[in-house]
């Protein structure tokens, strides 16, 4: 029996405004001096981790933070920023979710809607202005090879993009069919055609871009890459749907987080509240730097030190001892085990998100 796919294009959206969001960020976000309570044991924990990012970033390695959209959305945008423009942070990491809640906190001021409620309605995702200008960024960013992160980043940070003019793509693609930027060309041209966008300068303001992570990454030059999923973000619930430009954004970004974990030796890596993304990306990229490295001769990554913080137990099992037995539960808990078999001194708190972020930049403003 043959199946015919879903007719994406026929999804209908509506406008961002009409959604009735459940977050709005002035009044979620968190204040970075005012740092919750933390355990003894967790704040020794982060006292331990703030000295090790000193150390790092003295010798110039790598201080990489991974999240999840989590973090965005209970409102700790705002300490993430702090370590941003006090240096404390070299790559930041995220998943398709995290730049979704980034961007509507930047561009509209609130967030998050009920999936309950609205998938049985046929709404849940469907809002015309994300799906619109996520892909519009990650189009034109497609034109000078910029990935996800950094096209996104320099949408917000800009308010907008300028697109050059359907002629223009045309003889480009015409006259320089093999050259690397062709497919970002093409896919452009044919949004422009299939979607309406148009020629020249488009403007879209960002009245809450003082909020954006990914927008004050972009203009500190810090690299925040995006490691997403084929239909896991309701950007896929739009007609502008484009999964090879998100995956172009996406190659390109996981090319630039291996760039990151190829100067982890003494360095950090905290992962927080990224539970699949985080230690999935991770073991790949170490070890596609790894390979290299061994083929030029060189020793494997080493002497780094992994922060895993989540809310989950961590399954009452000493994470620093190496992975339990696979009778024991606590082995199918990925993000605690997939790092613990990445070469360097793995740590795991279970704590709140933003309560680590607050005291750790406490810690390291000492």
């Amino acid at each position: 029996m043959i199946i015919p796919p879903l007719q994406l294009k026929r999804v209908k959206v509506y406008p961002l405004e009409q959604r009735k969001s459940e977050a709005q960020i002035e009044e979620i976000i968190v204040p970075a001096d005012r740092p919750e309570p933390c355990s003894p044991e967790n704040l020794a924990l982060i006292a331990e981790c703030a000295k090790k990012i000193r150390k790092a970033r003295e010798s110039n390695r790598t201080v990489m933070l991974i999240y999840g959209a989590h973090l965005v959305k209970n409102g700790g945008s705002q300490i993430m920023i702090d370590l941003i423009r006090k240096g404390w942070i070299t790559h930041l990491a995220t998943n398709g979710a995290g730049t979704i809640h980034d961007w509507e906190f930047s561009y509209l001021g609130r967030s998050t809607e009920s999936v309950q409620k609205n998938v049985a309605t046929g709404t849940f995702g469907t809002w015309d202005e994300t799906g619109r200008n996520i892909h519009l960024a990650i189009l034109a960013g497609g034109l000078v090879n910029e990935g996800y992160g950094r096209a996104l980043g320099r949408f917000i940070h800009e308010d907008g993009c300028t697109l050059p003019s359907r002629k223009e793509l045309t003889a480009l693609i015409s006259s320089e069919p093999a050259n690397p930027l062709t497919p970002a060309r093409a896919e452009l041209l044919n949004a422009m055609v299939q979607d309406g966008l148009p020629e020249g300068r488009i403007r879209v303001e960002h009245p809450f871009k003082k909020f954006s992570i990914i927008g004050e990454a972009f203009a500190h030059d810090v690299p925040l890459t995006v490691h997403p999923g084929i239909g896991y973000d309701i950007i896929s619930n739009h007609p502008m749907f484009n999964g090879a430009a998100i995956g172009r954004g996406a190659h390109l970004d996981f090319a630039q987080f291996g760039g990151a974990v190829e100067r982890l030796d003494d360095g950090v890596t905290m992962s927080i509240g990224s539970a699949i993304m985080g230690p999935q990306v991770f073991e790949k990229s170490i070890s596609c730097v790894n390979n290299i490295r061994l083929q030029e001769g060189r020793a494997v990554v080493k002497n780094h030190a992994i922060y895993v913080v989540d809310l989950q137990d961590g399954g009452n099992w000493d994470w620093r001892t190496g992975e339990p037995p696979k009778d024991n539960p606590a082995y199918y808990l990925r993000f605690c085990k997939s790092f613990s078999r990445m070469g360097g001194e793995m740590n795991y708190a279970q704590c709140d998100n933003v309560a680590f972020i607050q005291n750790l930049l406490q810690f390291l403003e000492k």
